[in-house]
Parts: C-alpha cells; structure tokens; sequence
C-alpha cells in the first residue's frame, strides 16, 4: 500500500492489534524511510513489515512513445491548469539505498514484490535477523523464490487491488485456487493475498494451505489510512475495477475512471509512473478522482470505515475466544 495510502499510522495501529503492519515504502526516500520507520517505533514496540519493490531493470523508451503518452495526458493537465506533461528526469528512487536504510535499523519483516532479491541483498537481510518475503503471481514464481531462499511467500490472486506483483508469467488465478496450488508446491509458509474482505474470505485461505491472510483493500477506509476524501468518496459510490497500465506502466487493479479508460499506449514501468506523477498529486489537492490511480481489489464494496484494529478484528479468525493479542 505504497503512495500515501499506508502510513506508519495505520501499519502501527494494525501491529498494536495483533497482525503485523506493513509499511508500503516503494516511493519513498531512503531519509523518509528511516523517519517512517520512526514513526512506527514511536506508535508501537510490535514487529511490524516494510514493504519495497525488487530491483529491476528500467527499459529503453522512444521519443515516439514518450511523445504518445504525453498527448493521451495533455486533456487532463489542461483541465486541471497544469504544464504539457513531461518526462521528468528522476523516475524512482535508488533500491540500493532504500535497502541500506531498512536495514540500518531492520524491521522484523521485509517483503518485496515486481521481481527477485539479488542473492547479497538476501544474504544482508538474513544476517541482520529479517524475515524475508517475496511476491508471486504463478506457481513457478512461487518455487523460483524458494529457491532464492525467501522465508515465505506471498500468493497474490487475481482479485488483489493494486499493482500485480509477479515477474513472470502472471496467471490471474483464483485466490484460493492459487493459494492451494502454491501450498502444494512449495514447503514455505503461504500467505495469501487478493480479494481477502472479510472472515470467511480468511478462513478459507487458511483452509485452503495459507499460514496466513494478507488484506489490504479492507483498510483503505481505515481511520489511520492515508486515502484522500476523493479516493474514500470513489470507494463508497462502487463502480467496477480494471486491470490497467494507464497510471504506473505496471499492470495494477483499480476503480475504472476517465484516465484508465483514456490511456491506450502507457510507458513501461517506471517511466509512465513518473510521468503521471503530477497528474496523480494535483488531482488530489483538487479532489478529482478521475485522475487519481485508485487502487482496489475486487471486493473494495465490502470495505468499512472505522478504527484498523476494529476491522483486523472483523477479519481475524478467534482462536480459543480471542482476536490477536493486543498491545497493553
């Protein structure tokens, strides 16, 4: 839950109630991070996940192609009094120091998605005592991270909100019946994720081989997220997701809006995130959903307003009458 949506609040809210927050980190400075990770110690002495994207390569482009995006974003820039869109020059942030600032004071988990660990950065983690986890979208990403030496695995279906986190081949499968398959294949704990709403959506990966349930859309109406008014309000009238590149380059699952439906020949990943970067801001301090990248998992009608550790408690199976172990 990178881009604002995740906060130290809400991952510290969720630590402090019994589950392990996540601090989605992909976008944020090497200083922001350690001020992030802060802000979580500060909130609560509870393990809590930080959450970065894999190194990758970052592709060759065209002028062509940069000039095709920018006229499929010029309507919107001129609606909202913003500059003809451009590629900006910065398109993400260092891996290598994002990394170097998790680890000067590491986290009890670190997951990743978009890819593989390089086997030193592996290697680094370990050492400093972090439960490593990676993303997989298929059953043969699931065993090639095995094989790396992750300590568990993430089984993204393909009702999960947000960016598909495979590198591979991603075959858009059934939560469960990727949770199960994934289970059969690998001898690393499961944890499942995509369209998980409510208790019996986790009962049932748990049934199925999952050790446990990862939920995501379920607190963006949390009190401690991040989402914007304009992001809550597009949630709450419902409306259908779609699988688009439009925003990010990447394919992410989202609420359908005039962005996702106008934008037919996106960048690649980072560059087309980069490019819809000021977009996405000043649609947010204007209030314009239909420019905002409003990710969401398939059962995002389902999601509640109210306290994080109320709606961990929702989704929590009981386990000899109680729900997690709070903080005192």
């Amino acid at each position: 839950m990178a881009g604002g949506v995740g906060t130290p609040e809400l991952a510290a809210a969720v630590s402090r109630a019994g589950g392990l927050g996540s601090l989605g980190a992909a976008y944020l400075s090497p200083a922001q991070i350690v001020q992030a990770m802060d802000a979580v110690r500060h909130l609560t002495d509870r393990p809590f996940a930080v959450n970065l994207f894999a190194l990758q390569p970052v592709p060759q482009i065209t002028p062509a192609q940069v000039e095709a995006a920018c006229a499929e974003l010029l309507p919107f820039h001129a609606a909202l009094h913003l500059p003809s869109p451009s590629l900006p020059t910065h398109l993400q942030e260092d891996f290598e120091a994002q990394l170097e600032a998790v680890l000067a004071a590491p986290p009890a988990v670190f997951s990743f998605a978009f890819g593989r660990l390089e086997s030193g950065h592996l290697r680094a983690l370990k050492a400093a005592g972090v439960v490593v986890v990676g993303t997989a979208t298929s059953v043969p990403e699931a065993l090639t991270l095995e094989t790396d030496g992750v300590d568990a695995v993430v089984a993204q279906g393909a009702a999960a909100g947000g960016h598909r986190g495979g590198w591979q081949h991603d075959e858009l499968a059934d939560t469960l019946e990727l949770t199960r398959a994934v289970a059969r294949a690998v001898s690393l704990p499961v944890i499942a994720a995509g369209g998980l709403m409510t208790r019996e959506d986790v009962n049932a990966v748990l049934d199925a081989g999952a050790s446990l349930a990862q939920c995501g859309t379920a607190f963006l109406l949390a009190d401690e997220a991040g989402t914007s008014s304009a992001y809550r309000a597009a949630l709450t009238r419902g409306g259908d997701t779609v699988l688009t590149r439009a925003f990010s380059g990447r394919t992410a699952r989202g609420l359908r809006n005039a962005v996702s439906d106008a934008v037919a020949h996106p960048l690649p990943y980072p560059h087309q995130n980069a490019l819809t970067r000021p977009l996405r801001s000043a649609g947010a301090q204007a209030g314009q959903a239909d420019v905002l990248s409003l990710w969401a998992g398939e059962g995002f009608t389902l999601a509640r307003p109210g306290p994080a550790a109320g709606l961990l408690a929702a989704l929590a199976p009981e386990v000899s009458g109680h729900v997690g172990h709070p903080e005192k």
